[in-house]
């Protein structure tokens, strides 16, 4: 359990839509030496986020306006917040609903209802972790640490965030990657302004990026593994081997096996 000494101004904000499940949090930390806020949805908790710098969320994930989900990909996509520990609370305990908040960057995920000495050891676990990474940072080189603080403020813009948000969510999910308005309703926008957004950040079409990017894995499992071309196409998105193989020449000017080949007479000693 944390003393005064070692928890004293450590911030917790906590992400509930649930009235009742915010006082039973606020009841439970009141009486550990933490310094507590709350928010109802998760655009509230992101912005308030941003704003505090909370040294640890507690988020639900079923909320109105934007669930935790969403709220915790942008929270990992923005320089500003990507460092807080977020712990998922929520009822929704199936496995794949855990398995989404730790893929997307939560660093843990309690099911409700909970022991209450339980989630207090977890939150106290997580801050202590997340304090010797950041004293650790800070040894490494006062010097680096004021060069990414410059970064993290000016990186932080919210079109810049959105689009970081789905960089990660397309390379996390080449093989089974939702439409268009699915993607952009999962970090918290819609198609028509994500299409937008995309375009000015880039360059390209989200389209486009994830035609990109699932050519550059493809070339990398190649390149690297030896994996069959087929089993390399349905992992990286594409529904056949032909339809793998006709994108890859269309990219490279070769077939995958002859990229492949080169590949391996590159490695093989020559006589």
């Amino acid at each position: 359990m944390p003393t005064a000494s070692d928890s004293t101004q450590r911030k917790i904000l906590i992400v509930d839509d649930s009235a009742f499940e915010q006082r039973v949090l606020v009841d439970l930390l009141s009486e550990l030496p933490y310094k507590v806020s709350v928010a109802f949805n998760g655009l509230q908790g992101y912005q308030l986020a941003l704003a505090n710098q909370p040294d640890l969320i507690l988020l639900d994930v079923r909320m109105p306006s934007m669930d935790g989900y969403t709220a915790c990909r942008l929270l990992k996509a923005n320089p500003v917040t990507q460092d807080i520990p977020v712990i998922f609370l929520s009822g929704a305990d199936a496995d794949e609903e855990r398995i989404m908040g730790l893929s997307i960057g939560g660093v843990d995920y309690v099911s409700k209802p909970f022991s209450p000495g339980e989630l207090a050891a977890r939150i106290q676990v997580h801050l202590d972790l997340a304090r010797r990474v950041s004293d650790r940072g800070r040894q490494a080189s006062n010097d680096a640490e004021a060069g990414a603080t410059v970064a993290k403020t000016g990186d932080s813009d919210p079109d810049a965030v959105i689009v970081a948000a789905v960089k990660r969510l397309i390379a996390d999910n080449l093989a089974t990657l939702p439409g268009l308005a699915e993607i952009a309703r999962s970090v918290g926008t819609y198609r028509e302004k994500l299409s937008q957004i995309f375009r000015e950040q880039t360059g390209m079409t989200v389209f486009a990026f994830i035609r990109e990017a699932r050519l550059r894995r493809g070339e990398e499992l190649l390149r690297d593994t030896d994996m069959d071309v087929q089993d390399i196409a349905l992992l990286i998105g594409f529904n056949n081997a032909g339809n793998f193989a006709t994108a890859f020449r269309e990219r490279t000017g070769i077939t995958p096996s002859a990229f492949r080949a080169s590949i391996q007479q590159r490695k093989t000693p020559q006589a």
